[in-house]
């Protein structure tokens, strides 16, 4: 909802209670006026169009600049006319005018519809009538212009920082969604597409001959690639597609239903693989179930990849009651520490964003430690919602 929106509703209703006030006072002193049936007509007028235009004062798309030059018309006459109708020792001795206060809303108005400047125009027209009215610039005159003047032009100022702040967080809201979309697409190229051109090029270059070739334009075609999903915002991005061998978004269970991550975690087994779980269901939201196990394989990925065909791993599964963790540890020979940032810079997205962005979008966590010579272990962890904590526990106790 727009942050103007209670400021509308707020001008709309000040005008009410400022006609109603308007109303009470000249009742209780029409007598003295020297026209005091004409002032009647005129407060039966701001009545009418007070209650005629209240729909109207409700948002800036119904209070349009003409209607606003209107309500100013009619504040302004009400001023004017003050002089006309009423006693003139009373006019010099600077009683309230015929609308009294009723004139501030239509400050208000410009201020909210406008912004300070158009505020402070709409001020110094009221601020003009009502020296006019009282035929001289007295010290209380002065007052009420002043004070028609700084909230007014207080209003507006913030009007427009509201503004301001919306559109800004609006920008920052789809740059987020673009660079969620981009993160998005980078995880499932290098699921798939990636692996593919970096297994071509390393088969070519072991065959040799025309194969080599093949290779290296694979590698070159890898390089391109990874550059453009670094580096590239996206404005959309297609559906995902099934990765890590068919565990993916795509391919994975329904996502508005709970499902056990065992299942899915338990196709990675093999001769090297060792899979380790619960012995009961390990439920998570159908989603979360998925990425977390696309984020496994794409560690297992990272193990045949960097560790050798040879390497073993071990994935663990463990379900606690805030959280589900899963750590994948190998055998291989690990990296030092600084290596997971030289991937990153260049465009290598293996941890970064197959294992690091899906837990980050399921408002997990993934961290990755190795020590040079003892292999490497991916932990992972996503926080249960706060029912299924309590399922958990159940099923714990």
């Amino acid at each position: 909802m727009s942050v103007e929106l209670p400021l509308w509703r707020a001008i709309s209703l000040f005008r009410l209670l400022t006609l109603g006030y308007a109303l009470i006072r000249y009742l209780a002193v029409y007598h003295s006026y020297a026209h005091p049936v004409a002032g009647w007509l005129f407060m039966g007028l701001l009545t009418v169009w007070t209650l005629a235009t209240a729909r109207s004062f409700l948002s800036a798309e119904r209070c349009g600049r003409l209607l606003l030059a209107a309500d100013l018309t009619v504040a302004v006459t009400g001023i004017v006319l003050t002089r006309v109708f009423d006693d003139p020792a009373r006019v010099l001795a600077g009683e309230a005018t015929l609308p009294t206060i009723w004139a501030a809303g239509t400050v208000l108005g410009f201020a909210a519809k406008g912004g300070w400047r158009t505020a402070a125009l709409a001020g110094a027209v009221v601020g003009a009538a009502d020296i006019v009215e009282r035929g001289a610039v007295t010290t209380g005159n002065v007052h009420n212009i002043v004070l028609l003047l700084v909230a007014g032009c207080a209003i507006g100022y913030v009007v427009e920082l509201a503004r301001a702040s919306e559109t800004a967080l609006a920008r920052a809201l789809q740059l987020e969604a673009a660079t969620r979309e981009r993160e998005r697409l980078a995880r499932d190229i290098h699921d798939g597409v990636l692996q593919v051109l970096a297994m071509v090029q390393r088969r070519g270059t072991e065959l040799g001959g025309e194969a080599a070739e093949i290779g290296r334009m694979a590698g070159e075609q890898e390089a391109a690639l990874r550059d453009l999903v670094s580096g590239v915002p996206l404005a959309g991005a297609p559906p995902e597609t099934d990765v890590a061998g068919g565990v993916g978004p795509a391919a994975g269970p329904d996502p508005a239903a709970p499902h056990d991550l065992r299942a899915l975690v338990g196709r990675y087994a093999d001769a090297r693989v060792t899979v380790s779980a619960p012995g009961t269901p390990v439920l998570l939201q159908g989603r979360a179930a998925a990425e977390v196990a696309a984020a496994v394989g794409a560690a297992l990925d990272n193990v045949r990849i960097h560790a050798g065909e040879a390497a073993h791993a071990w994935i663990l599964v463990e379900d606690e009651p805030g959280e589900v963790l899963v750590s994948v540890r190998d055998d291989g020979p690990g990296f030092p520490p600084e290596r997971l940032g030289d991937a990153e810079r260049e465009g290598r997205l293996g941890v970064a964003q197959s294992i690091r962005g899906r837990l980050r979008d399921l408002g997990g966590s993934a961290e990755v430690s190795s020590v040079p010579g003892q292999g490497v272990e991916v932990e992972m962890r996503v926080p249960r919602p706060r029912g299924e904590q309590g399922r958990a526990d159940r099923r714990g106790g």
